[in-house]
């Protein structure tokens, strides 16, 4: 059986834009799609080893739309030195556009960046990717350099299935 992560992962790819999340980076050489990946998967991990009650598949795709803002925050321009406050609402914005979403994933891509944005997350599936997002976040801005490495190259588990899934896409 799939990982849950790998089944919305290509669902969602195969009617949007997400590919294009591969070529913006992130934190560090992470991309954006490596990341939202990470946070989808860290954040299941989370709530299972928390033995938080969650709703799996909103908490897998919001997480993976977390970041759909689809542009190169690091270009210079002058709008994207607010970027943390801002990118929630440009991927609400474009997930809207392509995806039919539940109240549980808007919230969780407009709330992820609290408190930098003013509302705090409603939900629990939103408060975990928040708190999944932060971590991730900090590893991969620390770490600068393959920050998944280790991940990429462990055998047990779904991780390995998981980042060759973002290769093949």
């Amino acid at each position: 059986m799939k990982h849950p992560v790998i089944r919305c992962l290509k669902e969602l790819s195969e009617q949007s834009k997400l590919r294009r999340m591969e070529s913006f980076i992130q934190h560090g050489d992470t991309s954006c799609l490596k990341h939202t990946v990470a946070v989808a998967y860290y954040s299941i991990r989370f709530a299972e080893f928390m033995g938080i009650k969650y709703k799996k598949t909103d908490l897998i795709r919001g997480a993976l739309l977390h970041d759909y803002f689809l542009y190169d925050w690091h270009d210079g321009k002058k709008e994207r030195k607010i970027h943390g406050f801002t990118h929630p609402t440009a991927a609400l914005l474009n997930a809207e556009k392509d995806f039919s979403l539940t109240d549980t994933e808007r919230d969780i891509i407009k709330n992820h960046m609290f408190p930098l944005t003013i509302m705090p997350p409603k939900t629990r599936e939103s408060w975990i990717v928040c708190l999944v997002d932060k971590y991730c976040s900090l590893y991969e801005t620390f770490k600068r350099n393959n920050a998944y490495n280790r991940i990429n190259r462990r055998k047990a588990g779904n991780c390995l299935e998981l980042y060759s899934v973002i290769k093949a896409i």
